[in-house]
């Protein structure tokens, strides 16, 4: 089952210095993300001339806001990852799967674009409305990201451009997929459970279904610019911090386990692709059993195994 939501700290006066403190985080962040904004729109006078470099600023500053919102968070509060699993190169241009539980899980995976020097290279899959909203809209929309209407036939053709124009220009890729694609709760854990059992699929206990087009049409598009691929489970300590709550310092610790697949070793085929992800998301489901019982994600031999001593996975 999902975590359950973390709780505020108990006495109002922790609870309001966390108010105050998430209070001074929104205006600092909010403010400087206007100023980057601002940075952001001035760099359109650049892109008649060079595209290169209208991206290279672009990047600059998403890496610049997004790492401030890692410094604070690890210089007010602590704030830290507990990463696992296999090593990852800096900058190889790959896409990232995760589970997904609160928007609390995207601030950390900040934190492991910063370790591998990919920080202002992530791009998402953002619905189409997103792109007008000022702030994070206007910042993603620089950025190369992909705004959907959740409709595939209308969006194929506008994700396609996205990817040739990725390719052509060469341009260094973090693409952060959220298979599931919403967060978790127990009502669409029931429903997930019961679609899975409908189509002969092994129900999740911790996960909802994989979509698997959006994955597979990425892979297949950007294959020939893609290094690896990176399944990222994400897990808390008891409890699933809001991202309110991870501003006022609550949710200090996620951890990471990741596993890194070189792109030749994936299906070249959709169906195929669809049938990988599948597998990976009941892996997931066993890797997140494992953690919600031993405190530690186990390595693949322990959790084949079964009846291991738990350790913690090799750091990446």
């Amino acid at each position: 089952m999902p975590l359950p939501p973390l709780s505020d700290p108990p006495g109002w006066g922790t609870r309001l210095a966390g108010q105050i403190r998430g209070g001074i985080v929104i205006f600092i962040l909010f403010s400087t993300l206007f100023v980057f904004n601002g940075m952001q729109i001035l760099s359109l006078l650049l892109r008649p001339f060079s595209l290169r470099a209208f991206r290279a600023i672009n990047r600059w500053g998403a890496n610049t806001w997004w790492g401030f919102t890692v410094a604070i968070a690890e210089a007010g509060y602590g704030t830290h990852i507990e990463l696992s699993g296999d090593p990852l190169p800096p900058r190889e241009h790959a896409i990232l799967l995760a589970n997904h539980q609160q928007m609390a899980d995207i601030t950390f995976l900040f934190f492991l674009g910063r370790a591998k020097q990919r920080l202002g290279d992530m791009k998402w899959f953002v619905k189409d409305i997103v792109k007008w909203v000022p702030g994070v809209g206007w910042g993603l929309l620089f950025l190369d990201s992909f705004f959907v209407k959740r409709d595939w036939a209308a969006d194929r053709a506008s994700i396609d451009r996205t990817f040739s124009n990725i390719i052509r220009g060469k341009v260094p890729v973090w693409l952060l997929l959220f298979p599931e694609g919403t967060r978790i709760t127990p009502a669409k854990l029931e429903r997930g459970q019961a679609f899975a059992r409908e189509r002969g699929l092994p129900p999740l206990q911790h996960l909802l279904m994989p979509r698997t087009k959006g994955f597979a049409a990425s892979v297949l598009g950007l294959r020939q610019h893609l290094h690896a691929v990176y399944d990222v489970t994400i897990a808390y300590p008891g409890a699933v911090p809001t991202l309110l709550q991870y501003i006022r310092g609550y949710g200090r610790v996620a951890h990471l386990h990741v596993r890194r697949f070189a792109v030749e070793t994936l299906p070249e085929v959709e169906a195929d692709l669809s049938e990988w992800l599948h597998q990976r998301w009941q892996q997931k489901d066993r890797q997140l059993e494992q953690f919600y019982a031993h405190g530690v994600f186990l390595d693949e031999t322990e959790e084949t195994a079964g009846g291991a001593e738990p350790q913690a996975a090799a750091a990446g």
